[in-house]
């Protein structure tokens, strides 16, 4: 592999951490932490892919700022709903560029949902595409976009993906 240094290689492992920490935070429903991950003016999309392939701004959600938090208080306190498990399987990440100290990357999910007493299914599948930033306490997502292929949503999007 050309191009590979001792640089590269530890960019991907804490690219690769950050992600498995983020779909650990969401499948353990530490949803206080969730935000943590985003810079402060950081920003979460949710859109599907026939939205994001033809240019179309709708998104499904479409946070802005940690004041995202609104959204935590809504899953964590004011959402009733019948209770389940996700579980989300992240790839290795690419790292698309180096450009100061934004990084790109993006990774595939999928995400599984399981009711107690009932069976898994697929739940929600797609790519993140991030921008990632350094900071004092390691990347953070500038901008992460969840452009999902799943046609139809089981329910309604409760967590975050």
């Amino acid at each position: 592999m050309s191009g590979v240094t001792l640089e590269t290689l530890q960019l991907q492992h804490e690219v690769d951490q950050l992600y498995a920490a983020y779909a650990a935070a969401l499948d353990e429903k530490r949803f206080d932490a969730w935000p943590e991950f985003f810079v402060e003016a950081g920003r979460y999309t949710l859109q599907a892919r026939e939205n994001f392939d033809r240019g179309l701004p709708l998104a499904l959600m479409d946070l802005e700022s940690r004041g995202m938090k609104d959204r935590v208080y809504g899953i964590t306190q004011t959402i009733y709903h019948g209770p389940y498990y996700t579980r989300h399987v992240v790839s290795p990440a690419r790292v698309l560029a180096v450009e100061g100290e934004l990084v790109k990357a993006q990774a595939n999910y999928a995400v599984f949902r399981t009711k107690p007493a009932g069976v898994s299914a697929v739940y929600n599948v797609g790519r993140y595409i991030d921008a990632l930033v350094r900071t004092p306490d390691g990347l953070r997502f500038q901008s992460r976009l969840c452009v999902y292929d799943s046609e139809m949503i089981l329910n309604s999007l409760i967590y975050p993906v």
